[in-house]
């Protein structure tokens, strides 16, 4: 009886623990509102680090069977909408790397693509990949900021990416896509490591941090698109 209220307790736990990324999120969004960019995109950074750890404890303690009074995956999704897309969007919206309409009409598409792909109960692959862009708005718009590319780049990946929520287009789940994981996992880790370092620095231009962001998002953006091309090697 008490191992059982011991993983009990610590499958709520697990939960209490991705709260934290709604308070991450409410500092990265007061940080966003002063303007102060580079703090702002530190707190995204520590809330997608506790993202990426919450669902490995949240299947390892069962917290469906041994805490399901409070649904994580409802929990995750709101947290996921506020770090992902929403002041991700408002950044890129108050930034001026997107001026007049087309800070307009990215925020929009954002915000709107989004919300109705958070909702598709389609969005996971049976290989627990995505299907369509997942909307990892933060990951994109810290990379526009350390890049800051001419605005009609930016527009165009914008919008093409949003249209990319929608086409049967695969991306990775760094964690759960089984597939090439040992390579998927460490540049997850190192982009996590490139992130932070970029806005630590007040987007101060370094080489190798811009070639290893660069580079690791380009791999997870295009990893699993890599894998509907190229056939999964089966066992004899």
């Amino acid at each position: 009886m008490k191992a059982v209220m011991s993983i009990r307790t610590k499958a709520y736990f697990v939960h209490l623990f991705t709260a934290i990324g709604a308070v991450l999120a409410m500092l990265a969004m007061l940080a966003a509102v002063e303007e102060e960019w580079e703090l702002m995109f530190l707190w995204l950074v520590a809330a997608f680090a506790v993202d990426g750890l919450d669902g490995p404890l949240a299947r390892r303690y069962d917290v469906k069977t041994n805490a399901p009074q409070i649904d994580g995956v409802l929990l995750d999704l709101i947290i996921d909408y506020l770090t992902y897309v929403f002041i991700p969007a408002y950044a890129l919206f108050k930034s001026g790397l997107l001026p007049g309409w087309t800070g307009w009409l990215a925020i929009i598409v954002i915000t709107y693509a989004s919300a109705v792909y958070f909702a598709d109960t389609r969005m996971k692959t049976k290989d627990n990949s995505f299907a369509g862009f997942p909307g990892c708005w933060n990951m994109v718009v810290i990379v526009l900021f350390t890049v800051q590319p001419n605005f009609w780049v930016t527009l165009i990946l914008v919008v093409a990416l949003a249209l990319a929520m929608f086409t049967p287009l695969k991306f990775i789940h760094p964690v759960r896509t089984a597939r090439w994981k040992v390579l998927s996992l460490p540049v997850a880790v190192a982009w996590t490591g490139f992130a932070g370092w970029a806005a630590w620095t007040d987007f101060y231009y370094v080489n190798w941090i811009h070639i290893g962001l660069i580079s690791t998002s380009l791999y997870l953006l295009f990893a699993g698109i890599a894998q509907q091309i190229i056939p999964a090697r089966t066992a004899a």
